[in-house]
């Protein structure tokens, strides 16, 4: 029985999730799978990744076969890594301590890299809104110099026909009644 390591889509429609999962190659692809080995959601920015690397080479050292996505997303993980590894520890080229201190060593490189891209999205986030905020800014400022002039005649006007009305309600009266 050929096993495939695949994408097994959930969601609904236009907001996609992958469920990463051992399945054998005759099965549909949201069909019957045989062990769910994580989770994928290419909906947010970076995409999140829930893999359960063990297992991933477990299946892999078994003889399962990636599909290019599911290759992509064990390769950006480390799984394909480990397993590369765990194979030098077999054949002996390396020790089990040596094998697992360079897995760490690149989890960690890997997670400067992740944590860098997400700073500089959440950085060019914020200056994107501070541009927004100043250009808003300007436009009303702009709308303000522009209704100046209409407003100081409005107040022209008013002030010429204060002047211009009677002192007091009687003389008003006293106007009318004339």
């Amino acid at each position: 029985m050929p096993v495939k390591i695949r994408l097994q889509r959930h969601g609904k429609k236009g907001k996609p999730f992958y469920w990463i999962v051992a399945a054998d190659a005759r099965a549909k692809r949201d069909g019957k799978y045989l062990e769910k080995i994580g989770t994928y959601d290419p909906n947010m920015n970076p995409a999140v990744i829930d893999l359960d690397v063990d297992k991933a080479v477990t299946w892999l050292q078994n003889g399962a076969q990636p599909t290019d996505t599911a290759k992509a997303i064990l390769s950006y993980k480390g799984a394909l890594l480990k397993n590369h590894l765990a194979g030098g520890v077999r054949k002996g080229a390396l020790t089990e301590e040596q094998a697992e201190a360079k897995f760490t060593a690149w989890l960690e490189e890997k997670g400067g890299k992740v944590t860098a891209k997400e700073e500089g999205l959440t950085k060019s986030q914020a200056d994107a809104k501070a541009k927004a905020l100043a250009a808003e800014k300007a436009v009303n400022e702009a709308r303000i110099e522009a209704a100046k002039p209409v407003v100081e005649e409005v107040v022209e006007e008013v002030v010429a026909e204060v002047e211009a009305a009677p002192e007091t309600i009687d003389e008003a009266a006293a106007k009318a009644a004339e």
